[in-house]
Order: C-alpha cells, then structure tokens, then sequence
C-alpha cells in the first residue's frame, strides 16, 4: 500500500520513534513514504538503574532489586526528541506523529493523575515508590506462589506462559510491594507499565496496550484474572485488577491520542499530532525487519535477548513469556520468550574478571576491550577452549523461569585464559537460543526464519557463532536502532499514512539476507557441545541438583542478617544523647 499523500505534510511526512531502552533512551526521526532514517539523538538516563543503593538516598538496596526514576524517561522527551529533529533537517511541521516503546515489564506506583508516587519529598526514601525495572528479581517468592496457586487452582490462562509466571511481570512486583510497603500499595491509584505512563504523559489521556497488558499482565481472553484467583494469594490483594489495572485494552498500532499542549512544548512537535498506542521495545522491533510472517524468529540482542514470533494459531509452549492473540500484529497469535541476561554478561566478564593486561593491550591498540576478547576468540576452533557454561548469570527466563538459578562453567583448568571464556560465554547464549528454538518446534510452532536485531549483531563472532549452533542463516535488521524504527511504524499507521502495520513495514524496512550462514564443521563440534549444555541445563535447572537454589538461599540469609544488624546499629547511633541503649 502506498503513502497517504493526503495526509499531513504529504511525501515529506516524517514520524519520530522513540525507545526507551534499560539505561537510555533514543528518538529517531522517519521519513513515512520509505522508511528513510534523518536523524536521531540519545539522552542518557540521570539516574541510570539502581541496583545496588537508592539514588535519593544512597542506601544499599537489597540483592536483586533494580529500580529506575521516571523523571529521567521525561527528559528523553525534553532533550532527545528536539536534537534528533534538528539532526534530520526537518521542520517540525513535517512530523505526523510519534510512537514509542518500553523496556518491559517496567512498571510504576502512580495517582490517578499520573503523578509517580517517587515524586513525592515524604516518599523518595521508600524503594517502592519507584519504577521497578524489567530486571528487578526481588518478587521471586511472590512469582512463585502466583505459579502454584494457579495451578493447583488450575487457572486456564497458565498455559499461556508456558506454566510458569516470572517475577519480572506485573502481578508478581504488584504483590511484592503489597507484602512489602503496603502503605505504597494503597496509595498506588494505578500500577502502570511505563510503556502506557509515557503515553499519558504525551496525550493526557490514560491507556493500555495489548502487549503489556497480554505478556506482562496476564489479559487473556478480554480479562484479568478474577478477584477470586487474586484473593486466594492475599486477601487484600483481591482488588488489584479491578483498581489499579482497570482501563479498556487498545490494539497496536491504534491511535492513544493527541499530542497535548505540554508535551508540544517538552518536544517542540506540533500540538494534535497522532501518538499511538504503547508498546514493548521487543515486539515492535518485528515490524522494523518485516518479519511478521509466521514462523519468522526475531532475536532482539542487547543487554538481555528478547525472542518474538508470530503463529498462526495457539499453542501451549512450555517455558515461554506468553502466547497473547494480537501481542505483536493484530490477526496472528504473538510468543515471546528470552534470555534474561546476553549482553549483561559480555559486560560483566570484561569489567570484573578480565586480566589487566588485556586493558593495557586494548588501550595501546585503541580499541575496546570487547573486540580485543572477540578478536583472540575468534582465533580458536569450536571445542578448543575445553570449556561449557551456562548462561544464567541473571537467572533463567526460558524455558525454565526461574530467576533464583545462577551461571556455571565447567572445564577450567590452569592454562584456561580470558579469551576462552570469554568465548565459552558467547556460546552459551546461543545454546540458550538454540534451546528456545526447539522448544517452540517440539510444541508445533516450527522456526522458519532467524532475524536478528539489537546492538550485539555488529559483533561478527558472536553471530557467527549463533548461525552455526543454530544451524540456520542469520538475516540482520537493517536498521541499527530497530526498536525506534518499529516504534516510529507504528506512529505511521496511528496518524494514518498506511492502513496497517504489515503495509508500513513493507514499505518501509528491509533486512540483510543470509548474512551469515553456518559452517558445517563448526557445527557438528557445536552439536556435541550442546549437548552437554542440555545436560548441565536439566540437571541444574529441572530440579536433579538444587545447589543453584541453596546457594541463593544462604547468600539472602547472610545479607539480610547482615542488613538487619546495620540497621539496628544506624538506629542506636541516633539515638539522643542519654537515652537508654
């Protein structure tokens, strides 16, 4: 389908896509008859992530915790949006409308004007009161139980989420702050994900979209789970869908609203432009590869690795995120399933456990430490290193769901080096893709096509190794920013210029065919390697050792006494002078 040259601006159309990303966020401006990209920018988050104190405070926050300040998702609006319009070159004018997208489930404490409960001076000390990052671990416990409970229940809609509920989701970080700061919890008015809060910062109008709502927040079949359910995990928490959830669900690519008056101003974007519906940075990104044929794979790959796929019809696939009929285009069934850490370990390894030598070295040739690792790892032939480890560093988020498993390697010996580590590293995500992909294919979701997008695809080991443990080409997005361009898709459709989002993705993206494509011989050593990646992720994961669980276990324990005695001394230090110890 061709632009609607009638529209606003006509063939000089533009739309700006934003992607509010894990410590950034990024708006790039699109021109709306081909997909061109004019210019983007990048704010920084003040605040980046808080996991381990609490900015306002400078308290250590417990183990697993991860929280965000959405002030800093308003000053993406302030300073990214006008620089990256300045970059394009284009009058502000020609811009239609905007779309965003969300890292998820990232979810807030609000009033029923939108007004984050960390805003209030009285409130800034109380971690609750903050956006819980997709990241924050700590409502392991509370996902647990909502798990058991359902299916002792035998709650229809588990089979959605492959049978287990994370704690990265909505209802586990809901009761997690019921049990926790139940003071926070009643004055919450909404429980909002930030893809939806951003949206109602822009129009003043308060909205759900159908992938939060679908994958995040257990919307199933036009409804939340009953008050029964609810009540049966605690009494008080019977209300919850009904008082902080409830809002109509929109589809995507729908138009939430107009551009308001105050948001023109943050953005220097005309007041009444369309601003779609929100969305989650992983499923607007198919749209940005045109992959939204069944079948078609799309690897999002940065800090973590996020899989979504379309399916022409429902099936119950152990171990995943979420089956939700619309989740990524309307009229296909959308799965979703990931690695909760990829990137992060990358990153962890280069900044904790690599040698100094390899930092002078990197500094001396001037390139980063990563492609240096890269670089020596690359010289080795698959199996050399002697090593398997498995990639649960921030715990397991398919197939297994268990946030609470931890990160082995096995094989270390005296002449083992970073480099080989490194590599061992890299593999291991790409048997914990190669895990997904038979997982979907053994539940009759068949994996016709691998996609790739995210930051990781430029790093040319990494893929390689992927293609030949998969034993499937790669296709690459085109696009280097393909969350914001999915975003921007969408922006497309809700001011009208294309019908829906199929016809604005074919007319606007592409993708790089076969870029890389498996070697045989790497992939028969591969092979015998993932085998034994299967056998330590059954025994460690499926319950035949439980030491990953002990383990965590006794870590908590000691912390938690270890906090409980730094709090007692704090407050006998504050005491008056001469009252009684």
């Amino acid at each position: 389908m061709s632009v609607n040259k009638s529209g606003p601006g006509g063939q000089d159309s533009c739309v700006v896509g934003i992607d509010f990303g894990t410590l950034s966020g990024r708006a790039l401006v699109v021109r709306v008859a081909d997909g061109a990209e004019l210019g983007s920018a990048v704010c920084e988050y003040r605040h980046g992530v808080m996991d381990a104190e609490l900015a306002s405070t400078g308290r250590p926050l417990p183990p697993d915790w991860a929280l965000q300040d959405p002030a800093d998702y308003l000053d993406v609006l302030r300073t990214a949006v006008p620089a990256a319009i300045d970059l394009a070159g284009v009058r502000a004018g020609q811009v239609i409308g905007i779309g965003t997208d969300f890292t998820a489930c990232t979810v807030l404490p609000v009033l029923e004007d939108g007004t984050p409960l960390c805003e209030f001076a009285e409130l800034a000390a109380r971690p609750h009161a903050y956006a819980k990052l997709w990241k924050h671990h700590a409502a392991q416990p509370q996902a647990d139980r909502i798990t058991e409970v359902a299916r002792d229940r035998g709650e229809p809609w588990l089979a959605r989420y492959g049978g287990k509920i994370s704690s990265e989701w909505q209802f586990a970080k809901a009761l997690q702050l019921l049990e926790e700061d139940p003071d926070i919890y009643r004055l919450a008015k909404r429980w909002i994900e930030a893809a939806d809060w951003i949206i109602w910062q822009l129009t003043g109008t308060e909205t759900r979209n159908a992938c939060t709502a679908g994958y995040k927040g257990v919307f199933q079949d036009g409804h939340y789970p009953s008050r029964e359910y609810l009540a049966a995990l605690n009494p008080d928490f019977a209300g919850f869908a009904d008082e902080k959830l409830a809002h109509p669900v929109l589809p995507l690519g729908s138009r939430a609203g107009s551009l308001t008056v105050r948001a023109a101003s943050w953005t220097g974007l005309p007041e009444g432009i369309a601003v779609a519906v929100g969305n989650v940075d992983a499923h607007v990104t198919p749209p940005a590869a045109n992959a939204l044929a069944p079948g078609q794979l799309t690897a999002i790959m940065g800090t973590s690795t996020c899989h979504v796929m379309n399916g022409s019809h429902l099936s119950e696939v152990p171990g995943m995120c979420g089956a939700v009929d619309g989740g990524i285009v309307a009229g296909s069934w959308g799965y979703e399933a990931g690695q909760t850490g990829v990137g992060d370990i990358f990153a962890w390894f280069a900044e904790h456990a690599v040698p100094p030598e390899y930092h002078a070295e990197a500094r001396r040739r001037g390139i980063g430490l990563h492609e240096l690792l890269s670089e020596q790892a690359a010289r080795q032939q698959p199996g050399a290193h002697g090593l398997i480890a498995l990639d649960w560093l921030n715990g397991n988020r398919s197939v297994l769901v268990d946030h609470h498993l931890s990160g082995a390697i096995a094989g270390l010996t005296l002449a083992t080096r970073a480099p080989d580590i490194y590599r061992a590293l890299l593999e291991s995500t790409a048997f914990g893709t190669r895990v997904i992909i038979d997982a979907f294919e053994a539940a009759g979701q068949p994996v016709s096509e691998l996609i790739i997008a995210g930051g990781l695809m430029r790093n040319e080991l990494l893929m390689q190794i992927y293609a030949d443990v998969t034993k499937r080409p790669l296709h690459l997005v085109k696009s280097a920013q393909a969350p914001a361009l999915g975003s921007a898709i969408h922006a497309a459709v809700a001011a009208g210029a294309y019908q829906d989002v199929p016809a604005a993705a074919a007319a606007m993206v592409g993708k790089i065919e076969n870029a890389y494509t498996p070697d045989p011989r790497a992939a028969e050593v591969y092979d015998q390697l993932y085998a034994e990646y299967v056998l330590l992720h059954d025994y460690f994961g499926r319950g035949a050792n439980e030491v990953m669980h002990r383990l965590r276990a006794l870590r908590d324990r000691v912390l938690g006494e270890a906090e409980k005695t730094q709090q007692a001394e704090e407050k006998d230090h504050d005491k008056p002078v001469g009252a009684e110890k």
